[in-house]
């Protein structure tokens, strides 16, 4: 007899795991819209503030976030109008460009996070143990780093253009 391939558990795990980002990206969604933040600017902001001097090369930027390097550009301009970012050129090397966090777009992802970071606690990393969450975070890492290999691309020391830090 033929196992019936509607019951695979692959299914089931990958049916799990978008139903669980969907409700996530639905709650977060709500508190990045009362900060005038769509979910794609606040995962730009994000990126950046995290980076090595609060800036990434474009092309990172665009490898780091589901966007593509179009899509960065129209994302950059929009935040860079609202004053939320600014563009940097490299003087060592004038093909790059770098996407920068300005003091305001700090000043407004500071405002989001404390309620973000509790919503994550609400509905996420509070709903593991502290052992399940480490055993879901290494296993994450893995599947990122298999299906998204760029995802961490120019986040080194050193990648950022040493002129354009101030």
């Amino acid at each position: 007899m033929t196992e019936n391939p509607l019951d695979d558990f692959r299914l089931t795990a990958m049916g799990l795991f978008m139903e669980a980002y969907a409700g996530l990206a639905t709650r977060f969604a709500t508190q990045f819209e009362e900060h005038d933040l769509s979910p794609v600017e606040f995962e730009v902001l994000m990126r950046l503030a995290r980076s090595p001097g609060h800036q990434l090369r474009m092309t990172d930027l665009a490898a780091q976030t589901t966007l593509s390097t179009s899509g960065v550009t129209r994302v950059v301009d929009r935040m860079e109008r609202d004053g939320l970012l600014c563009r940097r050129a490299c003087p060592s090397d004038r093909r790059s460009s770098y996407a920068a966090v300005t003091d305001a777009g700090l000043a407004r992802l500071h405002e989001v996070l404390p309620g973000h970071l509790e919503l994550i606690r609400q509905w996420f990393t509070g709903q593991l143990s502290p052992e399940a969450l480490d055993s879901m975070l290494d296993s994450l890492r893995a599947v990122r780093d298999a299906v998204h290999p760029g995802a961490t691309a120019g986040t080194a020391e050193g990648s950022s253009c040493p002129d354009s830090t101030g």
